[in-house]
């Protein structure tokens, strides 16, 4: 059995013929052929035989045989075409931090059939510290939703498919996947038949255990005694749940003790009304109110640098960096970012940190290393109307700073009854880490950076 090389060659160009292999008369002839070609067009054609000639052992001898051939024009190359998947592409649930292990499919931003475009937003994730975006990975026609609202998802789960084309999307091709997925998932009735006669055997100790799941009964018929009209039932949101287990860790680790102030707003009002039209001329941001408070709260902690340190275990961190965490209340729950490096800053460079911020945490695209890493923590519930407060700590930290609003009080200026712009500040602390003394000597220089902030400039 041997192989055979048929070619045709022409002056312009030349074609390989088919292979063909076909049997001898005599058997004790074998032939093996290797044909290689390089990019120029050159062939060799190596013939590899083992012949047992008459009168001879049965001996192997190699004969080999070079036959080169020079093509003076083009190859033509076949090539077959292939089916591939690639215009399905699916949106998955990103890389959502280091902290975050998995989220909430909150609500999907489009809708099957709909058109998008590359990075666009298509669903948001809600986690326990931010919402997070699933954006299309390719422009396309969005062909069907794999997850539901509500379902608990990880990083890489799969949410749902794009076609990139648009061909075939939604009326198609999704309600056949969705057929034959539920096809699949339901066992046929001869199976379900099956099934159900070991069950009365199997099953029949775990029917002793239902009585054990009674007392859960009585939790869920009590809502039902106020009327059902006037009540609504929602979840809460992963956000909420983690601000409430927070609040609760820290309510039950720290020592909280809480010490009051009172400043007087009048300096630092009058300071921000006769250069605010100057101050946006040049930095284009206002100039607000907490932007002292940051400054003056950051030369308090430098001051007194217990209140920047935390416990750890049976040691004491102390913290050479003043990194201020800012409360902001959004429609989905408190968010707390953070100005670093807060020392290093002048009013401008605050004030437009904190202007940043807020819009994210407003807009929902503050990413979680910007809430993570705060030393200390402002939160000014006075925009809201507050008068007094008792703020609860942020762990890791060890102390939060309470605002409130201004309210027009009488007070005493030089033996005389003046009304003058008073805000209330309070500071909350770990008693366990800071004692009273260091805890009033932090709002006494609070007051009196605020009351005078000239003495930011001479550092007194």
């Amino acid at each position: 059995m041997f192989g055979v090389l048929r070619r045709k060659a022409s002056s312009g160009a030349y074609s390989a013929s088919v292979i063909a292999r076909s049997l001898r008369s005599t058997p004790s002839e074998i032939c093996a052929s290797e044909i290689a070609c390089n990019s120029r067009g050159m062939c060799h054609v190596r013939n590899f035989s083992h012949l047992t000639l008459p009168g001879q052992s049965r001996n192997s001898r190699l004969s080999r045989e070079v036959l080169t051939s020079f093509q003076s024009g083009p190859v033509q190359v076949w090539t077959r075409p292939f089916c591939s998947s690639g215009d399905l592409v699916d949106a998955v649930v990103p890389f959502m931090g280091e902290s975050i292990s998995d989220g909430t499919l909150a609500t999907f931003l489009k809708k099957p059939g709909d058109r998008v475009e590359i990075d666009e937003p298509i669903a948001q994730i809600e986690t326990d510290k931010v919402t997070i975006d699933v954006t299309s990975p390719e422009a396309g026609v969005i062909q069907k939703f794999v997850a539901k609202e509500g379902d608990t998802v990880e990083p890489g789960t799969k949410v749902a498919v794009i076609s990139k084309s648009g061909e075939g999307a939604v009326s198609h091709v999704a309600p056949s996947e969705e057929q034959s997925e539920t096809s699949s998932s339901q066992p046929s009735p001869l199976a379900e038949e099956k099934k159900e006669e070991p069950k009365p055997q199997v099953e029949k100790p775990p029917i002793v255990e239902r009585p054990k799941e009674a007392p859960s009964k009585p939790s869920a018929i009590e809502p039902i005694l106020p009327p059902k009209d006037r009540e609504r039932r929602v979840p809460m949101t992963r956000l909420r749940k983690r601000v409430a287990t927070r609040l609760k860790d820290s309510q039950n680790t720290f020592a909280l003790l809480t010490t009051f102030n009172e400043v007087d707003m009048t300096n630092l009002m009058k300071l921000r009304s006769d250069y605010k039209d100057a101050f946006v001329e040049k930095h284009g941001v206002k100039l607000g109110l907490m932007s002292g408070f940051v400054k003056a709260a950051v030369s308090a902690l430098q001051d007194q640098p217990t209140i920047n340190a935390v416990i750890d275990g049976d040691d004491i961190i102390y913290r050479d960096y003043v990194d201020i965490s800012i409360a902001v209340g959004t429609k989905k729950g408190l968010v707390v970012p953070v100005i670093r490096n807060a020392a290093g800053m002048n009013f401008a460079d605050i004030e437009k940190e904190i202007n940043s911020l807020a819009k994210k945490a407003t807009d929902g695209t503050i990413s979680i290393d910007e809430m993570t890493g705060g030393t200390f923590t402002i939160s000014n519930g006075g925009v809201y109307g507050s008068l007094l407060s008792t703020p609860i700590i942020n762990p890791p930290q060890s102390a939060i700073l309470g605002m409130h609003s201004i309210v027009s009080r009488p007070m005493v200026v030089g033996g005389n009854i003046v009304p003058r712009p008073m805000m209330y500040i309070a500071l909350t602390y770990d008693h366990r880490l800071i004692d009273g003394r260091e805890a009033v000597f932090f709002l006494r220089k609070i007051k009196d950076i605020v009351e005078d902030p000239l003495r930011l400039l001479l550092d007194i």
